[in-house]
């Protein structure tokens, strides 16, 4: 599992023989069986969590019961609640398998240890996280300004490379619609 890791490291910044060994030093490779959970809401979050295979949604229960779902995180995503991992406070989401999945868990003060230890690591770090922080915004805009059409449209255009593994449940509950929505949706766009 550490070997997909490493390809990613390696695609994104150049590191020592050394500095890929201290890193593996502190990477606990972790299994979940589809509808296993990773986190769950109440639970403190330790982790920076790099997927290797598989895909999992991060997501919270209203409470009438309906999912919201937040986020899905596919290989060569990282995962995890970050308000809970920064602030030691119990998580108000959940994470699971959508499939089994395969990953890497760094504990938050050894991956600090990484990135104050190996610059670059740190750089990429700060990157992803920028980053994260745009999809989050572009997010938010569409969820008050798109029309449910363009919601979908824009999903699909976004993530292509998951969209024919998540049901479709799960993606009207990401786009916020209804499944029956999303059901209309998709039989008008078929017949344009």
């Amino acid at each position: 599992m550490f070997e997909i890791f490493q390809k990613y490291l390696n695609d994104k910044i150049e590191l020592s023989n050394s500095e890929i060994q201290l890193i593996e030093s502190f990477c606990k490779p972790k299994k979940l069986r589809k509808k296993q959970f990773l986190c769950q809401e109440g639970d403190v979050w330790h982790y920076n969590a790099f997927i290797c295979r598989g895909l999992v949604k991060t997501f919270s229960i209203a409470e009438n019961g309906t999912e919201h779902i937040i986020n899905f995180s596919p290989e060569n995503y990282w995962t995890g609640d970050r308000e809970s991992l920064i602030n030691g406070t119990p998580s108000r989401l959940n994470i699971d398998a959508i499939e089994p999945t395969e990953l890497i868990l760094i504990e938050k003060s050894d991956f600090e240890k990484l990135c104050a230890d190996i610059p670059q690591l740190n750089q990429m770090v700060n990157q992803i996280i920028q980053k994260s922080f745009i999809v989050s915004q572009g997010r938010i805009l569409a969820n008050i300004s798109f029309t449910a059409e363009e919601k979908y449209q824009n999903f699909l255009e976004k993530y292509p490379h998951i969209v024919n593994r998540i049901p479709q449940h799960m993606i009207a509950s990401y786009i916020g619609i209804t499944p029956e929505t999303l059901t209309r949706l998709r039989r008008n766009m078929v017949k344009k």
